[in-house]
């Protein structure tokens, strides 16, 4: 039975109830293996062979026509969240909740599905080979550390890809951000301007541009004062790590009198630190965060913060990368979105 003829006589037959992939290889008068491989768009599979293939799918109504629309567009529908964070630390911080609903508000109406993935040191080769092995369309990639090889070999594989945050790595992909330094150095400013002279930070990760501009921003607004920045100790955007920073500079500094913590939560974690020390927050240390979550307002006392559109940043990059994938011309490379100081009690 030739190809053809396999196809015209499943149309006669009528689709079965659930074709399987048998089904669809018999119809198209092709292997199992062959099948298999245009279906999930691998090579080695002939053009005519291809076509067959996406006819019978089609006709049988294998998976909706889904793939039968996949074969024909060379597009699986499907866009990748790559979160460069262990699951856990992922799954835990109200930040990249926020920031994958604006996603999946970005993808309202899109038809795309999203897979989350999360950094598996145990298998990063892995990771990388799914990302460019045709199983989506395209990536948005959030919390890089470091020169992350990702970005650039995403690139080279030709997959479409947009960076939430400015990568320290050289790649020439589009990127989305919050301006870090100018909220952190209006951070500064504030804390300077209430009286205080003896400010702390707590900053973010060493390997992240988030956190080298934030500190970078506090220094900036320490600078105009001339007030010494020493004070430095680092966290990793957790209330554990942040009550641990805390402790570390108490014993440096026993004399401060305001931090400013780059992250909501390692604020909540300085302020425990600090309320076990016997320290009043503001009368004896101000404290300012960064973020604006939820539990900044109902902290005790709350919590004076840097605001960052966290929701715009998920939409704008998702709105970026669909963009891209629509073949839009004069795309900005980058695009940065504003912060605002948010004032309570704290500080």
């Amino acid at each position: 039975m030739t190809e053809s003829a396999g196809a015209q006589q499943a149309s006669r037959a009528g689709p079965s109830a659930s074709p399987t992939l048998e089904e669809v290889a018999r119809a198209a008068g092709v292997s199992r293996a062959t099948a298999s491989r245009a279906v999930n768009g691998l090579p080695y599979v002939s053009a005519k062979a291809r076509e067959q293939v996406a006819r019978a799918v089609e006709v049988l109504g294998y998976r909706a026509n889904q793939v039968a629309r996949s074969l024909a567009t060379r597009r699986t529908g499907s866009i990748a969240l790559v979160m460069s964070e262990p699951g856990n630390f992922v799954l835990s911080d109200p930040f990249f909740a926020r920031v994958l609903r604006g996603i999946y508000s970005g993808l309202s109406g899109s038809q795309l599905q999203l897979v989350l993935l999360m950094t598996n040191e145990q298998d990063e080769d892995g990771f990388a080979r799914y990302l460019c092995g045709g199983h989506v369309d395209g990536a948005l990639v959030v919390s890089l550390h470091g020169e992350d090889p990702l970005p650039g070999l995403l690139v080279e594989a030709g997959l479409p890809v947009v960076l939430g945050g400015r990568p320290l790595a050289r790649v020439d992909a589009p990127y989305v951000d919050v301006d870090n330094f100018n909220g952190a150095s209006a951070a500064a400013r504030h804390l300077i301007k209430s009286g205080r002279v003896r400010v702390a930070t707590i900053a973010g990760p060493e390997d992240m541009a988030v956190g080298m501009d934030r500190l970078s921003g506090w220094r900036r607004g320490m600078a105009g004062a001339g007030i010494p920045t020493g004070a430095v100790e680092h966290g990793d955007f957790t209330v554990e790590g942040g009550a641990a920073a805390m402790r570390r500079l108490l014993d440096a500094h026993p004399d401060l009198d305001a931090v400013f913590a780059a992250s909501d939560l390692m604020a909540a974690g300085a302020m425990q630190t600090l309320h076990a020390a016997g320290r009043r927050i503001p009368e004896d240390v101000a404290v300012v965060g960064f973020d604006n979550l939820d539990i900044a307002a109902t902290m005790s006392p709350p919590l004076t913060t840097v605001r960052q559109p966290i929701e715009e940043f998920g939409r704008t990059m998702t709105w970026r990368l669909l963009a891209q994938l629509a073949g839009d011309s004069g795309l900005p490379p980058s695009i940065m979105l504003p912060t605002e100081l948010v004032l309570r009690s704290s500080a």
